[in-house]
C-alpha cells in the first residue's frame, strides 16, 4: 500500500476548485492523495464550511495579524510542516508569501490559472481581470493553467492545460464560469493525481509526466 500522500489546499474565498478536489477525491480520482487541511487566509469565507462539511481539517491564518510577509509565510510554512504536508494547492489564495514556503515544499506547490500561460498571466491578472483581458483581445480559445509554483509569478513549470472555446457573446462572468466548468474542475484534480502518483518530473523548468 502507498503512503498516503497529504495535501494541504489553502484559499482566499469560496473555494469552487477546493470542492472540485473534495468531489475527486470522493471519487478515488486523486490517487493516494487526501486533501488532509484546508488553510484560509481570512475567517468566515465558504471554502471553510466546505471543509467542515467534509470532515476537513482547517486552520485560518489571518494575513492582518502578522506584521509582514516574512512572518505570514515562517506561519504558513510552520503550520503546513507540523501538520505533515506533502502537497500545497492554491485554490483561489490571493496572499502573497515568500521563500520559506517555497522553500519547504520545493516543486510541491500547485496553482490553478484561469488562462493559457503565458498569456492573460503575471502580476493584476487574477479573478475577473483574467477574463476582461482575454476578451478585450478578442482570443477565440482561452482555458486553464495548472503549473508548479515559483517565486516568480504564474511563471513555474507547466503541468497541464485544457483549452476552452470563447463565444462571441462571452461576458467575462460567463467565460470565468465555463472555464472553471470545462477546464480549471478536471485539470487540477488530475493534476494532483499525477503529482500523488510520483508521475511528475520537473527538468529544465519544464514538466515531464512519467
Amino acid at each position: 500500500m502507498d503512503r498516503t500522500t497529504k495535501i494541504a489546499v489553502l484559499v482566499s474565498g469560496g473555494g469552487t476548485n477546493l470542492q472540485a478536489l473534495i468531489d475527486a477525491e470522493k471519487r478515488g480520482e486523486l490517487g493516494n492523495g487526501k486533501i488532509s487541511l484546508v488553510l484560509a487566509s481570512k475567517p468566515g469565507v465558504y471554502a471553510l464550511e466546505r471543509a467542515a462539511q467534509n470532515g476537513i481539517d482547517s486552520v485560518v491564518l489571518p494575513r492582518k495579524e502578522y506584521a509582514d510577509i516574512a512572518a505570514y509565510s515562517k506561519a504558513l510554512a510552520d503550520t503546513m510542516t507540523a501538520a505533515g504536508i506533502d502537497l500545497v494547492v492554491l485554490a483561489g489564495f490571493l496572499t502573497i508569501f515568500d521563500e520559506q514556503v517555497y522553500e519547504a515544499f520545493p516543486n510541491k506547490i500547485l496553482n490553478v490559472h484561469p488562462a493559457l500561460i503565458p498569456s492573460f498571466c503575471g502580476k493584476g491578472f487574477y479573478g475577473l481581470h483574467v477574463h476582461e483581458a482575454a476578451l478585450e483581445k478578442g482570443v477565440k480559445i482561452s482555458g486553464a493553467t495548472v503549473h508548479i509554483v515559483i517565486p516568480e509569478c504564474d511563471a513555474g513549470p507547466i503541468v497541464l492545460q485544457k483549452a476552452v472555446e470563447v463565444k462571441q457573446d462571452d461576458t467575462p462572468e460567463t467565460l470565468q464560469l465555463r472555464i472553471m466548468q470545462e477546464a480549471e474542475w478536471k485539470i487540477l484534480p488530475e493534476a494532483v493525481r499525477l503529482f500523488c502518483d510520483g508521475k511528475i518530473e520537473v527538468r529544465d523548468n519544464k514538466v515531464y509526466i512519467k
